[in-house]
């Protein structure tokens, strides 16, 4: 709505329609899609439809892209509970624990490794130290007891192990659990059911609707698949926007796109060396020395493995 604040102010002050002032027992009800207007009651609301439908619907989506297209603070995986720093988007690059369903680090991992390895200590969870599961069915049922705990990101765990086994309506049932606790991760893998439409019907809308709220709580995967959506519907304004967001969060995938958008001049060149520079920044961060170590001995362990299948 256009106006200062302080005519928007009188005009929340009183019932859009009627004009009633909220004054001691009238209570006014604000309308839940744009929260811009308000109304004395339920049939002044319906009575306005029709004059406020269209500035409604657009002040509505303004309020969505608002949220949709805030930069989020971190990545959906967060920081290691442990050394407090960012989690590395590479899957390789950290660990979760069956135990507690903490994603650490492998600098924490690696140096818990050596601490269990000098004291000669029994393998045990970096966070939680609970003994390391000796069998991947054990590690399973650590994770169906998180599951049982109304753990978010468990559910999401297990929903990915029961799309794996070809049991796509208990990977829907994981997903859609962990979705609704609110797990950025469930959303994202609800949005890919929708769009192969396994354990449940195609549904582009829903597919969308479960991208937006992945990408909402930093998942930039699903924020680099909003991105590629615009720019098949041809509105590569917003799919910058969703790349340049997710690149900002170390996001390699849309740093490409946004690399391809540059050479098609459809980026500016203050634009793309911003972004270069954020998904440096993002990628800087998941930096330590012991995440460091943690690399150079798992090349190390490659590289004998390499030779010894050589000799």
């Amino acid at each position: 709505m256009s106006g200062s604040s302080e005519e928007s102010d009188e005009i929340m002050m009183c019932c859009a329609l009627c004009g009633t002032a909220e004054v001691d027992d009238i209570k006014l009800k604000t309308c839940t899609a744009c929260k811009s207007v308000r109304y004395c009651s339920v049939k002044c609301q319906r009575e306005h439809r029709s004059q406020h439908k269209r500035a409604c619907k657009k002040r509505a989506a303004e309020l969505h892209d608002e949220i949709l297209f805030k930069q989020p603070e971190n990545s959906h995986k967060g920081d290691c509970p442990i050394c407090c720093l960012p989690i590395s988007l590479e899957r390789t690059k950290s660990t979760l624990m069956s135990c507690c369903s903490k994603i650490i680090c492998n600098g924490c991992v690696f140096s818990n490794d050596m601490r269990i390895f000098e004291s000669s200590l029994e393998p045990t969870c970096p966070f939680c130290r609970h003994p390391d599961p000796e069998s991947k069915d054990e590690g399973e049922k650590n994770i169906t007891k998180r599951v049982n705990a109304n753990d978010p990101v468990a559910m999401t765990h297990l929903g990915v192990l029961r799309y794996f086994e070809g049991d796509y309506d208990g990977a829907f049932r994981y997903q859609n659990l962990a979705a609704n606790l609110g797990d950025s991760g469930g959303h994202f893998q609800l949005s890919c059911l929708y769009r192969k439409g396994h354990g449940v019907e195609k549904d582009r809308k829903k597919e969308v609707y479960h991208l937006e709220q992945a990408a909402i709580g930093g998942h930039p995967n699903a924020r680099y698949n909003l991105g590629c959506q615009e720019e098949e519907n041809g509105r590569m304004d917003r799919a910058m926007k969703h790349w340049i967001i997710a690149a900002a969060l170390g996001h390699d995938g849309s740093l490409d796109a946004l690399k391809d958008s540059f050479k098609d001049g459809l980026l500016s060149k203050e634009d793309f060396a911003a972004a270069l520079r954020a998904h440096q920044a993002a990628i800087d961060a998941t930096k330590s020395p012991q995440r460091e170590e943690a690399e150079k001995l798992e090349r190390e362990i490659k590289l004998d493995d390499i030779h010894r299948s050589q000799s």
